[in-house]
């Protein structure tokens, strides 16, 4: 016996269910209330931005179809009917995607904001702090955690810039570094003037970083905020590393950080905040799973950024 689909019981249904309407709302509502509710949207990388815009589209034009056969009956087969429902189950989860990609915002603290001032030019990709006085002869480019607006990590590192390091701190695509680990290879070729180089990252960003400077010889440093590699890098030759990370961190826990040193150079520092936690490492509030810092957050980060200095002025070039 042969199996064929038009065999399959065939049902009535209204055009305009309920199903398709709450799939229409949420293509609608959600990014509506992403581009207007959270500032750090419309200040980031612009894929996501675009992919917002993309799926209201998708939403308003589905919504049109909809009330244009309104109240018209159809019919369908089992086997459409079990697609249409799969369909709709896959909009809501990329719905779901983009709800969970809402980036956590910058939020001032108590010293003003550094991404402000007048040495900082901010593009589509990169915030840019460019030191006054002579011109810097040593770079930084950062990698934001996921997630995390890239403001949020312009007042932890104002002080790298104000000791003349030039720092670049990378709007990543999605607020995911992974998406375009090799970004800093562009900011590197947009300043030949710079002579020594560290590439640094908090978190999931921190990863990133590893993995670059790993795979270019003419990175001369490595930063790790509450972060680890995921390769060894003991046969990494010339690659100076710094991590920093907190006593309290609920992710990059001070286990992971410790299992960290067996893939760093042997000749790797590293530096603990006690008291601090995860979301220390940038200004962009509480972080759900982070631990429960015991030390004021404008002390950890002061401890954090003079860390942070100290390893870069002492860092020499390869």
């Amino acid at each position: 016996m042969t199996f064929s689909p038009e065999a399959l019981p065939v049902a009535r249904q209204p055009v305009l269910s309920w199903a398709s309407a709450a799939c229409v709302g949420a293509l609608i509502l959600v990014p509506v209330w992403m581009l207007i509710g959270n500032p750090a949207v419309l200040r980031g990388h612009p894929l996501l931005p675009g992919l917002l815009v993309t799926a209201a589209f998708v939403g308003a034009l589905w919504g049109v179809l909809l009330w244009r056969r309104r109240g018209a009956l159809r019919k369908r087969s089992a086997l459409r009917a079990i697609g249409a429902w799969g369909g709709r189950v896959l909009v809501l989860a990329l719905v779901a995607m983009l709800v969970w990609l809402n980036p956590f915002a910058y939020q001032v603290g108590d010293a003003p904001e550094a991404w402000v001032a007048g040495d900082v030019a901010e593009s589509l990709t990169a915030i840019t702090m460019t030191p006054a006085g002579e011109p810097a002869t040593k770079g930084l480019i950062f990698y934001p955690g996921a997630r995390v607006e890239t403001r949020a990590y312009a007042d932890i590192l104002r002080p790298a810039a104000d000791a003349g390091i030039l720092v670049v701190i990378l709007k990543t695509p999605l607020n995911l570094s992974l998406l375009d680990g090799s970004q800093a290879r562009g900011v590197m070729d947009d300043h030949p003037e710079i002579s020594t180089w560290t590439v640094g990252g908090h978190s999931l960003g921190g990863v990133s970083a590893s993995s670059f400077a790993l795979a270019n010889q003419d990175v001369d440093g490595l930063l790790l905020y509450a972060s680890y590699p995921l390769d060894s890098m003991h046969d990494r030759s010339g690659l100076q590393v710094l991590s920093v990370s907190g006593s309290e961190d609920g992710l990059g826990t001070p286990a992971k950080i410790d299992a960290s040193r067996e893939l760093l150079p042997l000749d790797a520092s590293f530096v603990e905040i006690q008291g601090g936690n995860h979301a220390f490492f940038g200004s962009y509030g509480a972080q759900p799973g982070d631990g429960n810092p015991t030390v004021d957050r404008a002390v950890a980060q002061g401890q954090i950024a003079e860390a942070t200095v100290s390893f870069l002025m002492q860092l020499k070039g390869g």
